[in-house]
């Protein structure tokens, strides 16, 4: 018998009621429950040490093994969050950056360069959330030859209750129901990838790898190497 708490089980039926997938339903689940058991998130610096590995500056890769992997190669900007500590509503990578282009038209050509020095037509996806993915195609639709044919130029991250301190309760605000949910973050991209369907679409396409890096990072871009 499922012994989940009030506040587990009216998240669960919110998310369920609002299509969320259910790989997604039972991800949250797992991290309410430790929510519940006082699980703070936080890793001490004391508990942890560096690992010795090897560096990519000393390791030797010949072109032919180079070209071959970036040809399997998928890139994924992570693009769910808005811009609120910069006073924006919309999505963070809309911002500005250099000579009236922003975030995202600089990753566009940066691909989009990538392309002619591989020769390779290395797939652009954007992992956005309901909040940044209508503005964020809204800026792409200018790079007509961004999407790869078969492949979605952007995929949704899933949404989940906020959640009042006091009862861990989902918090209801009728007036403006969509700022009830956030997107889960980051860690959210395996989740999103499985429900969405992306991972097998990338898998039937011959993709092996994805480049993944937030859409802030600019001086992140794949090397073949």
């Amino acid at each position: 018998m499922d012994m989940a708490s009030a506040g587990l089980r009216a998240a669960r039926e919110k998310m369920a009621a609002a299509g969320v997938d259910e790989v997604a339903i039972e991800t949250f689940a797992h991290y309410y429950r430790l929510l519940e058991h006082g699980e703070t998130g936080m890793i001490p610096e004391s508990s942890i040490e560096p690992v010795e590995m090897e560096s990519l500056a000393d390791v030797e890769v010949d072109d032919e093994t180079a070209a071959a992997a970036i040809r399997v190669t998928a890139v994924i900007k992570l693009n769910g969050g808005l811009g609120t500590s910069m006073g924006m509503d919309r999505a963070k990578s809309l911002l500005c950056v250099r000579r009236g282009l922003s975030f995202l038209d600089i990753i566009a050509r940066q691909v989009m360069h990538l392309r002619e020095e591989y020769g390779v037509a290395i797939p652009l996806i954007f992992m956005n959330s309901f909040r940044t993915s209508e503005d964020t195609m809204a800026a792409l639709a200018r790079y007509e030859d961004l999407p790869v044919p078969g492949l979605p130029l952007e995929f949704l991250q899933n949404k989940e209750p906020k959640l009042l301190t006091k009862d861990l309760m989902p918090v209801s605000w009728p007036k403006d129901p969509d700022l009830e949910w956030c997107p889960p973050g980051h860690g959210d991209l395996y989740t999103a990838l499985r429900g969405t369907g992306l991972l097998q679409q990338l898998l039937d396409g011959g993709y092996r790898y994805v480049f993944v890096s937030n859409s802030d990072n600019l001086g992140a871009v794949p090397d073949a190497r």
